[in-house]
């Protein structure tokens, strides 16, 4: 898969976008072919014992130096110059973009995501279930990140291993006064595996990680902010 998504970036203009970090987070040697175009742009990191996604990221920013900051999974796949594409949607105040997923078994479009709660997770699966019209929160297989707004925040929060920390990071970051922005119209293919449904290890860490956030401040404060803005959306004007 990381082979595939490194042939997808090849159409992305690397002169205006910058540096390229791979981390092999198995610790295996796998067998990584770089195309040579990246050869004077890429940072391989090999760890000898697996991370969490937070810890992987944050590390991978110490790299970064351009405005914007990329989180990307290896199911990932490209048509293009997305990148560029979100960027020319970017307001002032936005601090996370992220494109239309698009499962290619289905061929539909991930659903936005409300706030994440016991009873929001129950009612995806019950008969009915209408998504959020505006998304609380973006997932963590495609963040475009504006590097600054990940700097003022910390970064991921490294206590979560896996699953999250991306609401946990959209939180902190709408609770500091950024805005997120979903751009339907650029889609990319998510060939999720949700290893929480057949893994009982990934769904430890789900249900360890889901546990922690609604313990959480920052869970909280940001359920609070989300309210106020709904009130304030229905006031009569």
């Amino acid at each position: 898969m990381v082979n595939q998504l490194l042939a997808d970036l090849l159409d992305v203009d690397r002169g205006k976008h910058g540096c390229l970090v791979v981390t092999d987070n198995t610790g295996n040697d796998a067998e990584l072919i770089v195309p040579r175009e990246f050869c004077d742009c890429i940072e391989l990191v090999r760890n000898s014992v697996p991370k969490s996604f937070a810890s992987n990221h944050n590390a991978a920013f110490a790299y970064c130096d351009t405005e914007w900051f990329a989180v990307l999974n290896p199911d990932i796949r490209l048509q293009g110059d997305v990148f560029s594409r979100l960027i020319a949607q970017a307001g002032p105040k936005d601090a996370v973009l992220a494109p239309a997923l698009l499962d290619p078994r289905t061929g539909g479009i991930a659903p936005n995501r409300g706030l994440l709660t016991p009873w929001e997770i129950l009612r995806r699966r019950l008969p009915g279930w209408r998504p959020a019209d505006d998304p609380a929160w973006l997932p963590g297989a495609f963040l475009l990140i504006r590097a600054q707004a990940f700097r003022e925040v910390g970064g991921f929060d490294e206590r979560y291993f896996l699953y999250a920390e991306d609401f946990d990071l959209c939180a902190r970051l709408r609770l500091a006064g950024w805005t997120l922005r979903y751009v339907p119209e650029v889609q990319v293919i998510h060939a999720a595996q949700r290893s929480s449904h057949v893994r009982w290890r990934y769904l430890l860490w789900h249900v360890q990680s889901l546990l922690r956030l609604w313990t959480s401040r920052a869970f909280w404060q940001y359920r609070a902010l989300l309210r106020r803005e709904a009130r304030a959306a229905h006031r009569p004007r």
